[in-house]
């Protein structure tokens, strides 16, 4: 794992691990009574019976969340996906999406998370991709959000795996539920263009049938209204791909109007770090950010990597966002007084293409450390991913980070194995031809109008 600056001889600290934090009493009496599954292991189906079909609530409650997740969980085992509807009815979909939708609009692209109490902590999870399950056993392991416990997600809810709509779904209840406990910002695959090449188009069409087409409409309008990024007690970032540039301006031949307009496509060379003024006034409701034009931010958020060159350059393996440094990272992090960046985006199939940065074996890696603080990179979906073209697995673990009081600025990592074993399901996408992680982009399908 690569953890030093280039110039750096020194070794940073190891960093902290700790154990499962305790559940509430609420927590552990539904886990105890329900089929909740174990990392690497499956306890068998002695769940007790989901209330089928769900029925929207005038209020909704715990219970209510709690048997949705009962529900998803033996509906997985026990139906096949096309009876999804028996189980979640559309008209419980559009309510829940309508409510959840009407929240998230109404957040600013950057979300603020400063209520944060001496007894509190905040969990930060990366990309989950469908995989319901492994959900299922992070919310067992880190607890439920509460009033003392926040959840900060950073996007990639659905693709790849089986259970995306239903991953994305449970996440939406509990926004509903806790909407200032629980925040839900975006990815990349929270896009039509992922979505229609890495099967959750098709998993919405084959589960919903006839109603397909409204419930994809639907979950695509609410993709628009995820926030971009979070600032945590002001000393920590997260956003699902990480920085941004800002974009540069002139003045026209208007001048004397006090106009001013934007240099489209900017050489690499004049890139420089955006500041948060900016991300606040990006066009965020967007279903595929653009990859050229003046709209560049949001792309940026959610598709840069980092790296360990120096500077701020164009992200040419994936044709949209940038790559950045470890010294882009010490100027971001001491211009905003942070401490920390968390950034998701790469699982192990992307990493392992990446020279000099860390693989993604233990679900997270420290990538650059520098005078100010430090970059992470998280990804939370064990086994990763869930159907895969070769015989040998990644088998990577997956991590979720706490923060705890005071500061909030100290990563405690949990990793975690994949529940197996995972019900059997079909993919809904290529897997064979779709190996690669998010390359080879079809930029002309991105452009929107």
């Amino acid at each position: 794992m690569q953890s030093d600056p280039p110039d750096s001889t020194t070794a940073p600290p190891p960093p902290t691990v700790a154990p499962p934090l305790p559940h509430t009493s609420s927590d552990d009496e539904f886990f105890s009574s329900t089929s909740f599954p174990s990392s690497s292991s499956s306890d068998g189906d002695n769940s007790i019976s989901p209330q089928l079909p769900i029925s929207w609530p005038e209020t909704l409650t715990l219970d209510w969340i709690l048997n949705l997740i009962s529900s998803f969980e033996w509906a997985s085992k026990n139906l096949p996906p096309t009876q999804l509807p028996s189980v979640l009815p559309v008209k419980v979909f559009d309510n829940l999406v309508l409510s959840a939708s009407k929240i998230l609009h109404k957040e600013p692209n950057c979300v603020r998370i400063d209520e944060c109490g001496e007894n509190s902590s905040v969990v930060v999870v990366g990309d989950v991709h469908g995989q319901l399950h492994d959900v299922l056993f992070l919310f067992r392991e880190a607890g439920f959000p509460d009033d003392n416990r926040v959840f900060v997600f950073n996007g990639d809810y659905v693709d790849r795996g089986a259970w995306g709509l239903e991953t994305f779904l449970l996440l939406l209840a509990w926004k509903v539920f806790m909407p200032h406990r629980v925040y839900l910002l975006r990815g990349n695959h929270e896009s039509k263009y992922c979505t229609s090449v890495y099967g959750f188009e098709k998993e919405v069409m084959t589960k919903y049938g006839g109603n397909g087409k409204h419930v994809y409409r639907k979950c695509l309008g609410c993709f628009e209204g995820l926030p971009l990024a979070s600032i945590i007690a002001g000393r920590v970032y997260t956003a699902h791909g990480g920085l941004f540039r800002g974009m540069p301006v002139t003045p026209s031949k208007r001048a004397k109007k006090k106009t001013r307009k934007i240099v489209i496509n900017p050489e690499s060379n004049s890139l420089f770090l955006g500041s948060l003024e900016e991300l606040s006034k990006a066009r965020r409701s967007v279903l595929d950010p653009p990859w050229e034009g003046a709209n560049l931010i949001p792309g940026d958020v959610l598709w840069s990597d980092p790296s360990m060159t120096p500077g701020l350059s164009p992200n040419t393996e994936r044709g949209i966002g940038l790559l950045w440094g470890p010294d882009c990272t010490e100027e971001f992090l001491k211009k905003f007084g942070f401490k920390l960046i968390i950034r998701s985006h790469e699982g192990p199939d992307a990493r392992e293409k990446r020279p000099g940065l860390g693989g993604m074996d233990e679900g997270y890696t420290i990538d650059h450390v520098v005078e100010s603080g430090k970059l992470i990179t998280l990804f939370s979906a064990p086994d990763y991913p869930q159907f895969q073209a070769t015989e040998e697995r990644y088998k990577n673990k997956g991590a979720y980070i706490v923060l705890e009081a005071p500061n909030f600025d100290t990563p405690v990592f949990h990793s975690f194995e994949a529940v197996t074993p995972r019900p059997k399901a079909n993919p809904y996408y290529d897997f064979e031809y779709a190996i690669d992680s998010d390359e080879e982009l079809d930029l002309a399908s991105m452009v929107t109008s």
